[in-house]
Formats: C-alpha cells, sequence, structure tokens
C-alpha cells in the first residue's frame, strides 16, 4: 500500500511541478511582452529605428525562449494522449490538422514547427518512462514492454535527425534524458524478466515501428 500511495505522490509531484513550469512562462511571456510594447511607446523621430529594432530582438526573443517551449509541451501531451490511445505517434501533420479547425479563417492559420515538434517528441519519453514504470507495478508488463520498444525506436529514429540540425545543441541535451528514460525502462523490464517473464532485446525492436515523423509512411534510413 505504501508503494502505491508513493506512485501516486511521485506522479503528482510531477504534475505540479510541469504547472509551475507552465505557469512561470505564461507570467514571463505578459511580463516580457508589455516590455516590448512600452519600448514601442517612446519612439519619437530621433530614436524610430533604434527603439523598434531592440523591440523586435526582444519579442522574438520571447518567441524563441518561452512560445517554443509552450508548444513543446502542447506536443508531448497530444503524443501521449495518442500513445494511450493507440499506441501509436501523432505525427506533426496531424497535430498542424487539428490546429487547422481552432484558427481563425481570416489570418494565417497556427502551426507547429518541425523543431518544436521533434523537441516536443522528445520530451515524451520521460512521460512514457513512469507509465511503464507504474504498469508494471500494476502487473501490466506487456504494455510496458509496448511502450519500451515504442520509445527505443523513437530514440533511435531521433539519432538519425539530430546530425542534419543546423543548431542541435537543445536536442543533444533532451537525448541524453531521453537515453536515461530508455534504460531506465529497459532495467524495469530486466528485472521482470529475471522474475521469470520473457524481456525484449536490449538493442532495438525487430518489429517496424508503427509510426512516423511528419506524417510520412517510412522514415529514410
Amino acid at each position: 500500500m505504501k508503494a502505491e500511495f508513493a506512485k501516486h505522490a511521485e506522479y503528482l509531484n510531477a504534475l505540479n511541478d510541469k504547472r509551475e513550469r507552465l505557469v512561470k512562462a505564461s507570467r514571463d511571456i505578459t511580463m516580457n511582452s508589455k516590455k516590448v510594447i512600452f519600448q514601442v511607446h517612446r519612439i519619437s523621430k530621433v530614436n524610430k529605428e533604434e527603439v523598434l529594432s531592440k523591440a523586435e530582438n526582444d519579442l522574438a526573443a520571447v518567441v524563441n525562449q518561452y512560445i517554443g517551449k509552450l508548444v513543446q509541451e502542447y506536443v508531448e501531451a497530444a503524443t501521449l494522449c495518442r500513445f494511450c490511445k493507440t499506441g501509436t505517434l501523432l505525427s506533426l501533420a496531424e497535430i498542424n490538422d487539428s490546429l487547422l479547425a481552432l484558427s481563425d479563417k481570416s489570418v494565417e492559420p497556427l502551426q507547429i514547427n518541425v523543431l518544436d515538434y521533434l523537441l516536443g517528441v522528445a520530451d515524451l519519453s520521460g512521460e512514457l518512462m513512469r507509465l511503464a514504470i507504474g504498469r508494471i507495478s500494476d502487473g501490466e508488463v506487456e504494455y510496458a514492454k509496448k511502450i519500451c520498444a515504442f520509445v527505443r525506436d523513437i530514440y533511435r529514429e531521433l539519432t538519425l535527425v539530430v546530425p542534419l540540425m543546423d543548431d542541435n545543441s537543445e536536442m543533444k541535451k533532451k537525448m541524453e534524458v531521453m537515453l536515461q528514460s530508455v534504460v531506465k525502462i529497459e532495467n524495469a523490464c530486466f528485472s521482470v524478466h529475471v522474475r521469470g517473464s520473457e524481456y525484449i532485446p536490449l538493442l532495438g525492436s525487430s518489429a517496424d515501428p508503427d509510426y512516423s515523423f511528419f506524417g510520412a509512411s517510412d522514415f529514410d534510413q
């Protein structure tokens, strides 16, 4: 019973941490956006170009530092829901199609770019690791094995994508965390194997992944 409640406490703590990060990011977006507005209000004929240049740079920083992270959180949540529902990965094309229905037809539609999608997918591994550990605790070993194979397939595909990125520093950091999640899931599955259950091979899965990045059926390797 103690272990069961400890598992729930860990989940709630992780949920609260994520909520606090989102609230802080939202406040920072508001504060920095107002900072840009105040700068623009100080425009005069003498300093117009200087003020606008600084305002545009500050606004770009807001987008890059905060909005991108919020989008990645959305991708993480959406892909987690899809996996739990169908066992597959929600593609970038599917996410953007779903956003079209929410967009104002008179303006350019809201669309998620490839980088934010991939960074969000990389974050998904942490949630799947927690899900797998929880399922093993509940005796759903086969489901945990499915998660293990799924996460390893994503990790393997991302290792092919990272070298193609112009600036892959952020993705490299996420890949390090992702590898830790993969190892934790494998170790948990291995401990079950030691107790008598079948264990998945350590390096990759023999089955073809039933998902695709960018909406394509196959990933070029």
